[in-house]
């Protein structure tokens, strides 16, 4: 089990919008430039993250993109699943098929350590994402 570029990126866009949005639609060549992340490899993600129904979308002059509910609403889990990205640490990624077309002696293990994770991406949303940095910045700066 892996989360790849894709997944990692994914919640960086959307917490880069989470951040911008509140002075209006953010573009992904903003996003691009500001994250270092391809616009064509943005352009992928969102076109699922918009299937999803995590982000909206507005064309022309001060077009850009927007997150479709509040911050506190949308979870890594949900991003991650939105862009295909898989959290899976079986395997046989949930056939039961891992040792010689049978479930494999420890497949109960990694299903178990599987639902753990995506329970625990759940359980984090894009604004506790936020508030996290923010407090964390105030440390620094206020010791």
């Amino acid at each position: 089990m892996k989360i790849t570029s894709k997944g990692r990126y994914a919640v960086t866009a959307m917490l880069d919008i989470a951040l911008n949005q509140e002075k209006g639609a953010v573009t992904l060549a903003l996003i691009s430039e500001r994250q270092g992340i391809s616009l064509s490899y943005l352009e992928q993600l969102f076109s699922k993250l918009k299937r999803a129904r995590l982000v909206s979308s507005a064309r022309g002059p001060g077009g850009g993109y927007r997150l479709s509910r509040p911050a506190r609403d949308i979870s890594v889990s949900q991003i991650i699943h939105a862009v295909d990205e898989s959290i899976d640490a079986c395997k046989c990624k949930g056939k039961q098929n891992c040792h010689d077309g049978e479930m494999c002696l420890s497949h109960a293990l990694w299903s178990d350590l599987s639902d753990n994770i995506d329970q625990f991406l759940r359980s984090i949303s894009i604004q506790s994402i936020l508030d996290k940095k923010v407090s964390h910045l105030n440390e620094i700066k206020f010791g």
